[in-house]
């Protein structure tokens, strides 16, 4: 599962994070744009709210099911072509950092596995291209809805390139997420 937010997105990635059982089958990655300074902070707060260890991501760590790891240095996070995680500063002119979209091309590049993956709330566009070549290559792909985003910018970018499979309301994404997983939709 691999999830992006901006602006208004640490209340809504808690509030997937929270609904997520401790025996998910899943590895979620979470490429929330903010500053390193407030990573730590941002893991804690969701450790506090989630069944599943929450973590920041480490350069070489494994996708593992039953773990949330959450991006957190002012570089990209992407997945290599061995699998493993790691951080890279290019592309430098990224306006956001980690870069959402950096990251779903790097699944689409390096990830073999069945995947779900969610834009939320946030200003711009960062994300929407990535959303879009996951959902042509066969990924299930969500966009939070124009309601229950605190800032109705990349999931607009997304909806607008028909980017996701689904378009809905906050609260029914982590439901739908897990559905997607175990097969059931």
């Amino acid at each position: 599962i691999a999830i992006g937010a901006s602006t208004g997105g640490p209340a809504a990635v808690e509030k997937i994070i929270s609904k997520l059982p401790v025996n998910i089958r899943a590895s979620v990655v979470v490429v929330q744009h903010v500053d390193e300074k407030f990573s730590q902070g941002f893991v804690n707060w969701l450790n506090r709210k989630s069944a599943v260890p929450v973590r920041l991501a480490r350069e070489g760590d494994r996708l593992l099911p039953g773990k949330v790891l959450v991006a957190g240095t002012n570089d990209h996070l992407y997945i290599k072509n061995d699998g493993v995680l790691g951080y890279k500063r290019q592309p430098d002119g990224m306006p956001y950092r980690p870069s959402i979209d950096v990251f779903f091309e790097s699944m689409l590049n390096n990830w073999s596995g069945k995947a779900v993956a969610a834009l939320l709330t946030g200003m711009g566009k960062d994300g929407a291209e990535g959303l879009l070549r996951l959902k042509k290559s066969g990924v299930f792909t969500i966009a939070q809805d124009s309601k229950t985003c605190a800032i109705y910018g990349m999931p607009k970018a997304a909806a607008e390139l028909n980017a996701a499979a689904m378009v809905l309301p906050l609260d029914s994404i982590a439901g739908i997420m897990l559905k997607k997983i175990k097969g059931a939709i």
